[in-house]
């Protein structure tokens, strides 16, 4: 499929994609014990990135790091221009940082509708839509979810859970999304529906989306670049053309 490209179309000009998140020589971890050494990274607006790596190589912890659930102990954190490497989670949902974490976490005994409205409060806006609440665009995104509104959310499946979260992510507006292994125990015929739901966020809203993944061919398809990881630092990047069978078997392999 082909994939977005990273340039900003305004009043008709393509001009360069200018940087929204940036990490500069980031060291953090859970307590005393550092797991992300001297990270440095770069993704612009309209970015798809994907971050690979072996397990434990600290990819989840640098996505808890970017939204503030892990505080780095050096090294800065920008967004959309402004540091926040202090910043506390809230403030960084509020500047348009969503994160949609491994499991999904969903609330099981919530309703779809429910689960969703939890999206809207932790971006601190009101809803501007009458009825339910929720904006038209996110039936349009993920159609199921309006056959399931009064469903508690454990009831749901795997990949309709997945598709709960990606949405409850979308509903405070961010301007990138953080997805950890989205397609994680998920069917391959939901996989697809959640690469071509993402790519569609992407360009349609100019989201831009920095997705952790173990499936390599998922992330080849949806992203424009990589970052690979070992031992807590980015030892690879590049553009997904670029992603090599030698780096995976390299960095990848088991």
């Amino acid at each position: 499929m082909k994939q977005s490209t990273p340039l900003l179309e305004k009043n008709g000009d393509m001009t360069a994609a200018q940087p929204l998140l940036e990490l500069n020589n980031v060291v953090a971890g859970y307590g005393p014990t550092p797991v992300l050494f001297d990270v440095n990274m770069t993704i612009n607006q309209g970015d798809i990135a994907c971050l690979l790596g072996r397990n434990g190589v600290g990819k989840t912890t640098l996505l808890r790091t970017v939204i503030g659930l892990n505080r780095p102990e050096s090294g800065s954190i920008s967004f959309d221009g402004q540091e926040i490497t202090k910043a506390p989670t809230y403030q960084r949902a509020r500047k348009g940082i969503a994160y949609i974490p491994q499991g999904r976490e969903i609330i099981p005994y919530l309703s779809v509708l429910d689960n969703l409205k939890m999206g809207l409060s932790a971006s601190g806006k009101k809803a501007r839509t009458k009825g339910n609440g929720i904006p038209t665009e996110i039936f349009d995104f993920f159609p199921m979810l309006n056959e399931h509104l009064s469903r508690q959310g454990g009831l749901l499946s795997g990949g309709q859970q997945q598709q709960l979260a990606i949405a409850r992510g979308l509903m405070c507006e961010p301007k990138i999304m953080l997805l950890d292994e989205p397609t994680e125990g998920i069917q391959p015929s939901i996989v697809q529906e959640i690469e071509d739901t993402l790519r569609r966020i992407n360009q349609e809203k100019g989201i831009t989306i920095v997705v952790v993944e173990q499936k390599i061919e998922f992330a080849r398809k949806l992203a424009q670049k990589f970052f690979i990881m070992k031992k807590g630092s980015i030892v690879e990047k590049g553009t997904t053309n670029q992603l090599s069978d030698a780096l995976l078997q390299k960095y990848l392999a088991v």
